[in-house]
């Protein structure tokens, strides 16, 4: 584990919002098929078997769009959004909940003969979210900054539906109870970014680290980090819909 927490400290946290928060959901759909083996597995279904709730996951950039870069390796922040974005799409899918990622390969969502890629890539994926029922956006991205000494997560949220920010906090909240050595930040509204000023649905993008902060940028690359930064979020997520 990462920070000072132990392997104790982390599956206390995940029992705490995993179990707890799928217990609630279980019972307010008057559903009897919470399983636990090992975690909590949690079914959630209308009567007409089409999926309660959908979690879209947005792995920012993709194909030419290599988004952020990190200047000592080369390491580039859409291969991390990504890594990132499949494992919390696998955690939902474990807990029988619809997740839908924008992208699941490394490409970007615009022909390659526009003129305007970048916004039709976006406009694409603000399209697969909104064509969800009752959905929710979570989009993956990795931060940078000139300089060097910032790290931790940043939370960003939609001001176009009132939940993003509530969920927002969840998420941000629940970093800082389980990475002791994250810096204490408040949640902030993602004002000049495409993708959440043109969803109505809750929605909230993650920058998940810094890659120009060496120490942290090699955390990231870690299976066990990424690994990590899902559980959080799917722990988050997952006592908001309850």
């Amino acid at each position: 584990m990462f920070g000072t927490h132990s392997s104790r400290t982390w599956f206390l946290f995940f029992l705490k919002f995993s179990v707890f928060s799928s217990l609630l959901l279980a019972g307010a759909l008057s559903i009897g098929n919470l399983l636990f083996r090992g975690e909590a597995e949690l079914a959630v279904h209308k009567e007409n078997d089409a999926p309660f709730f959908t979690i879209v996951i947005d792995a920012g950039h993709g194909g030419r769009d290599g988004g952020a870069s990190a200047d000592d390796d080369g390491t580039l922040e859409k291969n991390l959004n990504l890594s990132v974005a499949k494992k919390l799409k696998a955690l939902f899918e474990s807990a029988n909940i619809k997740a839908v990622m924008t992208r699941e390969t490394d490409m970007e969502l615009a022909s390659p003969d526009s003129p305007h890629k970048k916004l039709d890539d976006l406009s694409a994926r603000v399209k697969i979210a909104e064509s969800e029922e009752n959905a929710l956006l979570v989009s993956i991205h990795m931060n940078k900054f000139p300089v060097g000494k910032y790290s931790g997560l940043q939370v960003y949220y939609s001001e176009n539906h009132a939940e993003s920010r509530v969920l927002a906090e969840m998420i941000q909240s629940a970093a800082a109870d389980l990475f002791s050595d994250m810096p204490l930040r408040t949640v902030k509204p993602a004002k000049d970014i495409y993708l959440m000023e043109n969803v109505e649905i809750p929605a909230v993008l993650v920058e998940c680290g810094f890659l120009s902060n060496y120490k942290e940028k090699e955390r990231l690359k870690t299976e066990e980090y990424q690994m990590e930064l899902a559980m959080m979020m799917y722990a988050a997520i997952l006592q908001h819909i309850s």
